[in-house]
């Protein structure tokens, strides 16, 4: 069971931190664990929270919970990964897929979960590698052309076999916890995390007949971008900072070893969240 609790909080832009609404969710966490600790250089203080230096947090925790929504959590999967630690994502955002307890219930979900009722779900990271550089994604890797409404031509391959090629603006590689995010608007199917595929998704692409389609994670995937109407292509890893790439560079798609580990109260339904974070709930009836 869980023992020594770690927090991550994200400032929000233009915002800060909301302590009044954050307040009693620590309140209620140290209710069932003595020892909750957080960076010294954080922005939140708390007086039940134990402030550690920021190069010896990790080694002080064995849970770390995330407040705030999908893209706090992404932030501290990257910041963390390689410590290996379980994430609880509260959700105090709007859509969340992966901060899936509510602030509403979540003195009983902390409880529970404390308490060794929970489950945690490893989930997959993608990567690119090119030009002596990697990258890698919870959500997705997308390769674009970097310039606005403007298409790039590549070149995709599974297993040293050419798939196509074709004009778009870009191409998405989604992992399953992506399908609900960039590729989801960019008009992708919805993935069950419990999968270990991709999705491809070429954006905007010149041929109609053009259509994702889903693949498995451990065959080998290339691109090469041929020519695109700047010097070079970019690439971007979860909505990170763009990453340039030259043309004709190959760039090699995996898995990364490593995965997030997710935190989940028992009771956890991927299909509740869809219903409700994307409306599949709603009584059309009632909308007229």
């Amino acid at each position: 069971m869980f023992k020594k609790i770690g927090i991550y909080v994200k400032e929000k832009a233009y915002e800060g931190i909301d302590s009044n609404a954050l307040n009693p969710l620590i309140n209620n966490l140290c209710k069932y664990s003595k020892d909750v600790f957080i960076e010294i250089s954080s922005d939140y203080n708390h007086p039940n929270l134990k402030q550690v230096p920021d190069n010896e947090f990790v080694e002080n925790i064995d849970l770390l919970v995330v407040f705030g929504g999908d893209g706090t959590l992404l932030g501290s999967a990257r910041k963390f990964l390689e410590f290996n630690i379980p994430i609880l994502g509260v959700n105090m955002g709007n859509v969340g897929f992966l901060t899936d307890v509510k602030v509403d219930n979540f003195e009983n979900s902390i409880k529970e979960i404390l308490s060794g009722d929970y489950v945690i779900e490893d989930r997959n990271l993608v990567s690119a590698s090119f030009s002596n550089q990697t990258v890698y994604g919870l959500n997705e890797i997308v390769i674009h052309s970097g310039a606005y409404a403007q298409l790039m031509r590549y070149r995709l391959s599974v297993n040293d076999k050419v798939v196509y090629e074709q004009r778009s603006d870009g191409l998405i590689i989604a992992t399953p916890t992506g399908s609900t995010a960039y590729a989801l608007s960019a008009g992708g199917p919805i993935i069950h995390p419990s999968l270990d595929v991709w999705t491809i998704l070429p954006m905007l692409p010149q041929s109609i007949s053009s259509r994702p389609f889903v693949i498995s994670s451990s065959e080998n995937v290339s691109i090469e971008i041929l020519r695109g109407p700047l010097d070079s292509a970019k690439i971007c890893a979860d909505g990170q900072d763009d990453t340039k790439v030259p043309f004709l560079e190959n760039i090699k798609i995996s898995k990364m070893g490593n995965t997030l580990k997710l935190v989940h109260p028992k009771k956890n339904d991927f299909f509740e969240a869809c219903r409700e974070k994307l409306g599949w709930s709603l009584d059309i009836s009632n909308n007229t």
